[in-house]
């Protein structure tokens, strides 16, 4: 079932952060659908997060989107290179914004592994779309899905019931903001146990 409104309009995203390990990302119709589950996710906490692009209240084109409503896509470019997939959460006018790092493939893989251009299937799902670089590449998320609402658009994340119980949560900083002080240090950073068995 896709997630509604309410799920992401909440005011803690560090909870909301932690919940989305387990949903499952949907792109795609038919021939070229594919589907992972979350199992890595970065928490950024809006004006008051130095990690965070909406950092004292920074408004531009690039992050606008950060600002929408709760269940909008805010994807962007980092290094020239890389599309980068979050999740803005809270209400309209707080940059809250959930990073989703990486997928675990459950639909499409084949098709994942074409768009990475990755001929021989990896021996571990990670590797398939074990970051948020590759994750982008592998459901073909692109900036053209800035801005689309993720609760009626063509990117769904839904709950197929897939538990991560607490004892399978690691939990630490943030990767690759080592410029932003104290907040490079803060638990912000959530993912699923490498030996952890996907079971609905």
């Amino acid at each position: 079932m896709r997630l509604q409104r309410s799920f992401y309009l909440r005011e803690n995203v560090l909870t909301i952060a932690r919940e989305l390990l387990g949903k499952v990302i949907v792109t795609g119709n038919r021939g070229d659908r594919t589907a992972g589950i979350i199992t890595e996710t970065e928490a950024y906490a809006g004006m008051h997060d130095r990690a965070s692009h909406a950092f004292g209240g920074r408004r531009s084109l690039r992050n606008e989107q950060m600002y929408a409503k709760g269940g909008t896509a805010y994807v962007y470019v980092c290094y020239g290179i890389h599309k980068l997939f979050n999740i803005v959460t809270n209400v309209e006018d707080v940059p809250h914004a959930v990073l989703i790092r990486a997928v675990h493939p459950i639909e499409g893989e084949p098709l994942m592994l074409e768009r990475r251009r990755i001929v021989k299937a990896p021996r571990r799902p990670g590797q398939v779309a074990g970051g948020p670089g590759t994750l982008t590449s592998a459901l073909a998320i692109g900036m053209e899905h800035n801005g689309i609402d993720l609760v009626n658009g063509i990117i769904a994340i839904e709950d197929r019931g897939y538990t991560i119980p607490a004892g399978s949560i690691r939990i630490g900083p943030r990767i690759g903001i080592e410029g932003s002080k104290e907040a490079a240090l803060l638990p912000y950073r959530f993912r699923v146990a490498k030996d952890h068995s996907f079971a609905a």
